[in-house]
């Protein structure tokens, strides 16, 4: 039984033959949204290898197999995956700690997780992550990649050092000492051509224009600026050399943070692409499969981890994709610049990358999204400031955790503050005829509070406060049918409140427990005692006659005649 579910599973995240068979459907559409996307993917490419520090053919290799690999296998029709400048955030102290082959073995080792991950089914889990998490995520982002772009830029050897801000800041001194105005402007150029042309014409593919425009004016005016340099003539063949077994253990850490923000963009970058087609969804746990083998094959080519690409996958819906075939078609054509035009690759300007990084960098935080958040609760703002600035700070994996461990603090400080103890009039819809007199006495001695919302740990303490004042009453009614939810903490505090009132002389009645409540009241023995001497009921009307009768036997009541 355990053998098949398993086996159902790995069949779960495999491709579906009727949705590979629909590729052919609408190729010609397919095939130009693709070449669309190769063409604004190939100076990313390149500029995202370089940022690793794995070099530009690394950034090519990854585009091609990842690509492929996870248009055919992911759990989304639509979705563009490669090397993104998210990913180089966290490849960077991987290189400078591992080297080369350090990040090719934690790119196997994060496609290994996402696997597993898939296969168990947690793809369901990344829907949680509030957005303001995500867009502060993003910001912080979109600031470690343009201050990466720093360096190249300014035209200056990269500074050593894993943090951004100080070797953007040592980069700057660098110029101010020797400054180089030409890769600076070659750089402000191109991003000034990305940044109006998108907003004039955004289907023309002004990056490539960009780089194209600059390298033809590096090559006729001789211009001395640093360049990519030389590039493979095709793919290199598949290698395990890279692989040290005996580092294994120190790059498991990295790989998870690796494979977590691989889950997070590439969910991310789904779920954008569902918003802006009419009728596709994705699949997250395939999608999480198709990224894993993605991520497990392309180093053996000497290529980065990958992800989902936010960017590249929006240009493909915008540019008509129907169909898997799109990102293929992408992965093929930079395939074929690959073989065919390595050398005229090899001779683009370092700072003319940096700077359509620098207007990508711009463009990923959209404005009007982060002043909505901002204004839209002091929690937000909090938990979006937060997240930026710790993705500043810290790295990717830690400042999400954060962002989301502050979100989950301000989530149930707001529930807690929901839950509410109110006390109930009692009504005379008891059996039998009562005088004024008598629902005078009984509404003197008796009280009835109904519990509103979850009573769990964040909001146990204030429920305890509140129902300790109660005073000069000799029955109080706990009405628990709007108890939305109770755990351990809760149960615990609710038998500290009814012992604390019973030591003070005062009787306490129990009604309308709900089915799956009775668990941990029984289990920490809350409602044992009260069972045993009658004093639980299935309705308050129940327990209302039940007190009656108690204050009656006491003599507090004047039996009824």
């Amino acid at each position: 039984m355990r053998r098949a579910g398993v086996w159902s599973r790995v069949l779960g995240v495999l491709p579906e033959r009727g949705e590979l068979a629909g590729m052919g459907r609408r190729p010609r559409r397919d095939l130009l949204a693709g070449l669309t996307v190769a063409i604004v993917a190939l100076p990313l490419a390149l500029g995202f290898g370089i940022s690793s520090g794995m070099g530009a053919e690394a950034g090519l290799v990854t585009a091609v197999v990842a690509g492929a690999l996870a248009a055919l296998f992911g759990g989304s029709g639509l979705q563009v995956s490669g090397p993104t400048g998210a990913m180089t955030v966290v490849l960077v102290p991987i290189m400078q700690a591992h080297g080369a082959s350090g990040v090719l073995t934690v790119g196997m080792l994060a496609g290994l997780l996402l696997i597993g991950l898939a296969l168990a089914r947690a793809g369901r889990y990344m829907a949680l992550v509030p957005a303001p998490v995500v867009e502060g995520f993003t910001v912080g982002i979109a600031c470690v990649i343009g201050l990466q772009q720093i360096p190249a830029a300014l035209g200056m050897p990269t500074p050593e050092g894993d943090k951004v801000t100080a070797v953007a800041w040592q980069a700057a001194q660098d110029f101010i000492a020797h400054p180089n105005w030409l890769a600076l402007g070659i750089s402000l150029a191109v991003a000034a051509v990305m940044s109006a042309g998108t907003r004039w014409r955004p289907r023309l593919p002004f990056s490539l224009i960009a780089v194209a425009a600059a390298t033809l004016a590096a090559e006729l005016i001789g211009m001395p600026v640093a360049r990519i340099g030389d590039l493979p003539d095709g793919l290199p063949a598949p290698s395990l050399a890279f692989l040290d077994p005996s580092a294994l253990a120190s790059l498991i850490t990295p790989a998870i943070a690796v494979a977590a923000l691989a889950a997070l963009e590439s969910l991310l970058s789904a779920a954008v692409a569902d918003g802006m087609s009419v009728n596709h969804r994705h699949d997250p746990d395939r999608e999480l499969f198709g990224q894993g083998l993605a991520n497990l094959v392309a180093p053996l080519f000497g290529g980065v981890p990958a992800t989902g690409a936010i960017a590249r996958t929006a240009v493909n819906v915008r540019s008509g994709a129907q169909s898997r075939l799109a990102a293929l078609a992408h992965a093929g054509i930079l395939a074929v610049i690959i073989y065919t035009a390595a050398d005229l690759v090899a001779r683009i300007p370092l700072a003319a990358l940096a700077g359509v990084l620098l207007a990508t960098s711009v463009r990923m935080v959209e404005v009007g999204s982060v002043k909505a958040m901002l204004r839209s609760t002091r929690g937000d703002a909090v938990v979006l400031v937060l997240t930026a600035l710790a993705t500043l700070a810290l790295d990717l994996v830690q400042a999400v955790i954060l962002g989301l461990i502050v979100a989950g603090a301000l989530a149930l400080r707001a529930i807690a503050r929901n839950v509410r103890l109110d006390e109930m009039p009692l009504r005379p819809d008891l059996p039998g005829d009562h005088t004024e007199e008598e629902h005078a006495l009984l509404a003197e001695h008796i009280v009835a509070y109904r519990l509103d919302g979850p009573l769990f740990f964040a909001a146990a303490h204030r429920f305890l406060l509140e129902l300790s004042e109660v005073a000069d009453v000799c029955v109080v009614i706990l009405r628990m049918s709007r108890v939305t939810t109770i755990d351990a903490s809760g149960a615990l505090v609710l038998r500290d409140a009814i012992e604390r009132l019973e030591r003070r002389g005062i009787t306490v009645f129990v009604s309308g427990i709900r089915d799956g409540h009775h668990q941990p009241l029984e289990a920490l023995g809350v409602i044992a005692r009260l069972n045993q001497a009658g004093r639980v009921f299935s309705t308050t009307p129940e327990a209302i006659a039940a007190a009656r009768d108690r204050l009656d036997h006491t003599g507090i009541l004047p039996a009824a005649t």
